[in-house]
């Protein structure tokens, strides 16, 4: 059964109702730029009154990994979701296991950039390519990208880019991915996720 993330989560009450719901891990933005920035001790003050067993994910952009390290540490993160331009070196440092790297990928043909970071990640998401943003762009990923990605790699993929409760079954047929990770397609505003959507949205997923 396809893995749900949840990501861009500002508060107590969505973070609840996305576990409930039956949500495998839960993101947090610690982006500054970000319309869903989440300080981490706000983030720490969420995760320390949820259930046992929750997957925890902080999503960051050029930050220093040593930074990276030591908020994983302090907020009660299991996962670092990189959406910049990190190096494998800097995965290594924070370590294989904890990251999750973002690629934004615009063709087929981009494909290989993944390839240096075979080995050196735990799985790779691939979200919307937007000159103006990194991720929560609405706008649908090309599954073919992903499809292509899938027959070349073998690494658990994420699927994220303009997935909601409406396309993420199609989504889920077509590609078959390790894991889903939706944001603004379960949204009210950014920042505020709408629960009806959410819980339409994983049990589309888990349904399927």
């Amino acid at each position: 059964m396809v893995k749900v993330k949840i990501c861009g989560l500002t508060s107590l009450e969505d973070a609840l109702i996305a576990t409930e719901a039956g949500a495998d891990v839960l993101g947090f933005i610690l982006y500054p730029k970000s319309k869903r920035f989440i300080k981490a001790k706000e983030i720490r003050k969420i995760t320390s009154n949820l259930p046992p067993f929750i997957l925890k994910a902080g999503v960051f952009v050029n930050e220093d990994p040593r930074n990276v390290l030591e908020i994983l540490s302090y907020a009660h993160l299991d996962f670092a979701q990189l959406h910049g331009d990190e190096t494998p070196k800097e995965c290594e440092y924070i370590g294989k296991d904890r990251v999750i790297k973002v690629f934004r990928l615009k063709s087929v043909e981009e494909v290989e950039k993944i390839e240096p970071y075979i080995g050196k990640v735990r799985a790779i998401l691939l979200d919307t390519y937007s000159k103006d943003s990194y991720g929560g762009t609405g706008k649908t990923f090309d599954w073919e990208i992903a499809k292509a990605v899938k027959e070349r790699f073998d690494v658990p993929l994420i699927l994220s880019g303009g997935l909601n409760p409406e396309n993420v079954a199609k989504a889920i047929k077509e590609v078959n991915p390790y894991a889903i990770d939706v944001s603004s397609g379960v949204e009210i505003e950014p920042g505020k996720k709408d629960k009806k959507k959410v819980l339409q949205f994983i049990k589309s997923a888990k349904c399927y």
